[in-house]
């Protein structure tokens, strides 16, 4: 009597991992791809030889005479790996044909449209350009931007979205690491992606749910333990 119930012990402990274990692999099997980052436009701008990225979106930024901003459409995590616009940046090589007037401002736009590696798909990106744009002393970046790349297209918090109508489609939205658009990115509204989209963005398991299991399968053991010692 002794050994049977010692084998009925074990046997509900080791039921009791199973099953847990099979839960735990469930949850673990059906979580989605890894995200490579977000698909979105990165505002820069120039400092010297080097581009920074945009403390402000490009919606209250006020560039000043003279000035080099720079849009860049890219995959990417945060500001942190954000790829930058490339190419020359010189504002005197942009602005060369516009004269200067009285009550106006110049500022020189470079426009980097991405690889094709970063195009959402069924898109092409059109080739990096630069323009000149010439507007009120007052303008935004926004301003200007629109001035020389037109449309232009926001979503309702005012996240760029499109420069010429690149993109078609999308704003912001998370892309696995195959390629593949997963869920669109928290947004702030100013112009730029967020830093990060915050705990579980990438659509995996939760630390907590994934510890839970683990502890209830400990539970499970522990049992298997018990079910020895009581034999």
């Amino acid at each position: 009597m002794t050994r049977d119930r010692e084998r009925r012990g074990r046997g509900r402990g080791r039921l009791t991992v199973g099953v847990f274990l099979a839960a735990l692999l469930g949850v673990l099997a059906a979580a989605p791809a890894q995200a490579a980052g977000y698909r979105y436009w990165s505002f820069w701008e120039r400092d010297g030889a080097q581009w920074t990225y945009a403390s402000q979106g490009p919606g209250t930024a006020r560039p000043e005479d003279g000035d080099v901003q720079g849009f860049r459409f890219s995959v990417s995590d945060d500001s942190k790996d954000s790829a930058k616009p490339r190419g020359p940046a010189d504002f005197d090589a942009i602005c060369a044909g516009t004269p200067a007037k009285d009550g106006r401002k110049r500022v020189g736009l470079v426009v980097d449209f991405g690889t094709a590696g970063d195009a959402p798909g069924g898109e092409t990106p059109p080739k990096r350009r630069t323009a000149c744009a010439q507007v009120g002393e007052d303008a935004t970046s926004a301003e200007a931007l629109a001035s020389v790349a037109k449309p232009l297209r926001y979503d309702s918090k005012a996240l760029l979205c499109a420069i010429d109508g690149y993109p078609k489609r999308g704003c912001g939205e998370q892309v696995a690491d195959d390629g593949t658009t997963t869920k669109t990115q928290p947004q702030t509204g100013t112009g730029n992606a967020d830093d990060g989209a915050g705990d579980g963005a990438d659509g995996g398991p939760s630390v907590g749910l994934i510890a839970g299991i683990a502890a209830v399968a400990l539970l499970g053991g522990a049992g298997i333990w018990q079910a020895r010692r009581r034999g």
